[in-house]
């Protein structure tokens, strides 16, 4: 491995897959929690004794949900493009002659 290589490896490979890797991570347990606030929100809803009040409440608690896991599932894009990227680089690095 020559120092070109190293070079992207170090800093834009294994950092694009560090942080796709640590938002899926955060993303996850985020999702749960999304679906939790959504079957809430349905329950409310649903509800005929349910107030203006408490709807827009459980709106409220699932929109912010939904906010972080838009965010989270950007960093996990933005991750995969940054570490494909380095491998791109790395497969279009010219060969030395030996």
């Amino acid at each position: 491995m020559n120092l070109r290589q190293i070079i992207l490896l170090l800093f834009v490979v294994l950092p694009g897959l560090g942080a796709s890797a640590l938002s899926g991570y955060y993303l996850l347990p985020e999702w749960a929690a999304l679906d939790a606030a959504y079957q809430r929100y349905r329950q409310v809803i649903e509800s005929p004794s349910s107030t203006q009040k408490d709807v827009l409440i459980t709106q409220t608690v699932q929109d912010i949900h939904r906010i972080n896991c838009f965010a989270e599932g950007v960093g996990v894009l933005l991750g995969a493009v940054i570490f494909s990227i380095g491998i791109h680089g790395m497969c279009t690095l010219p060969q030395k002659k030996s």
